[in-house]
């Protein structure tokens, strides 16, 4: 036998053996199925929220993983007290911005241990404009949902059934009930 016939002959070996071995390795699917317990973005306008604050901030302070990862879950529990804030207060503007005064001192505070000192005074100088931000977004979902609701009522059953008035429908004898009888 030659080499090359040896070599080709070793070669297709390796390759029909390493094909065997890959059709019996269980596959796994890089597709994950969607947890239902999760709420939606559409539903939870608060997370929303808070994420789109956080994409807002992790761009503008040029974040690593670990900061845009502690960031996150930091606005995440900021912008759900400052909504519960708005919600509990409705239209008191005044303690509105003191209560939420209070809770970014509080993210201040938290956000020194993540940031490093050039990104924290930037964080610190424009912060008035994250809030800003913040309050403008939280102000036209508010606007845009409500809208929404008011011209896509929700379904009356779960079903997506909704309950309507019967339309005036002639009498029919009983009698007929052949196709035509609805």
């Amino acid at each position: 036998m030659t080499t090359k016939t040896a070599f080709a002959s070793l070669f297709l070996a390796l390759l029909a053996g390493g094909s065997a071995a890959a059709q019996q390795a269980p596959r796994t699917s890089t597709v994950q199925p969607q947890d239902k317990t999760q709420s939606s973005p559409r539903l939870n306008p608060v997370a929303e929220r808070a994420d789109r604050l956080s994409n807002h901030m992790v761009r503008d302070l040029h974040l690593n993983n670990y900061q845009a990862t502690r960031l996150r879950a930091i606005n995440a529990d900021k912008v759900a007290k400052m909504a519960a804030i708005e919600r509990k207060n409705a239209g008191n503007q005044r303690l509105i911005d003191q209560e939420c005064n209070g809770v970014c001192k509080e993210r201040d505070q938290e956000l020194m241990a993540v940031l490093s000192n050039d990104q924290y005074s930037s964080y610190f100088g424009s912060r008035s404009n994250y809030y800003k931000y913040d309050k403008d977004y939280a102000a036209q979902s508010a606007s845009i949902l409500l809208t929404n609701s008011v011209q896509n009522p929700a379904p009356a059953r779960a079903n997506d059934a909704t309950i309507t008035p019967a339309a005036d429908r002639p009498n029919r004898p009983a009698g007929n009930l052949g196709r035509n009888a609805r």
